[in-house]
């Protein structure tokens, strides 16, 4: 049973802690982390195909990694955690580039998940025969150009999850960041 920090909609800590069942039944804010594995020469961004057991955006491309930070856990630490997981890529501290922090609320079927999101950039090349997936989760990882990206996102999130904070951060970030 995974456990989490229940915070405010602005991430300040209530003080109390609550099951990942609680919180998506009542819809409490928690926090949450997102990481974001970009090619060393900003062209491409390492994406993840959701499995299709997953009950929320089954079978859509998300971010590099990602997931709730659990009680007691920062942010970066959930980062390194999840990409470990879910990828089986090693991370470091000081490859993790924090560029800033959205909420975000998503309501389907009868989870209510409502976030405090962390948001991290990793610029590495990582050959795709080093991944080991986390199958449960992840059923395949791909580089897109983004390029692509960019029009996915603007052509309704094509084939992506619809986590429109997210992946308007990732845009503007590579348009005003990297310029």
């Amino acid at each position: 049973m995974e456990y989490f920090d229940v915070i405010d909609s602005h991430g300040d800590f209530t003080n109390e802690i609550a099951s990942r069942k609680e919180c998506h039944e009542k819809g409490l804010w928690h926090k949450a982390i997102v990481v974001q594995i970009i090619s060393t020469d900003n062209k491409r961004v390492l994406l993840q195909k959701r499995s299709a057991n997953k009950r929320m955006w089954p079978n859509l491309w998300d971010v590099s990694s990602g997931g709730h930070v659990l009680t007691g856990e920062l942010g970066y630490q959930a980062g390194i955690r999840e990409a470990k997981e879910e990828l089986g890529v090693d991370l470091k501290r000081d490859e993790l580039e924090f560029i800033g922090a959205t909420t975000s609320e998503n309501i389907q079927k009868d989870i209510i998940n409502r976030h405090y999101n962390e948001y991290y950039i990793v610029h590495k090349d990582i050959d795709l025969n080093d991944i080991t997936i986390q199958e449960d989760e992840v059923q395949e990882v791909k580089w897109f150009n983004v390029e692509e990206l960019k029009k996915r996102v603007n052509n309704n999130f094509e084939e992506l999850t619809d986590k429109v904070e997210l992946w308007h951060y990732l845009i503007k970030y590579f348009d005003f960041f990297l310029k």
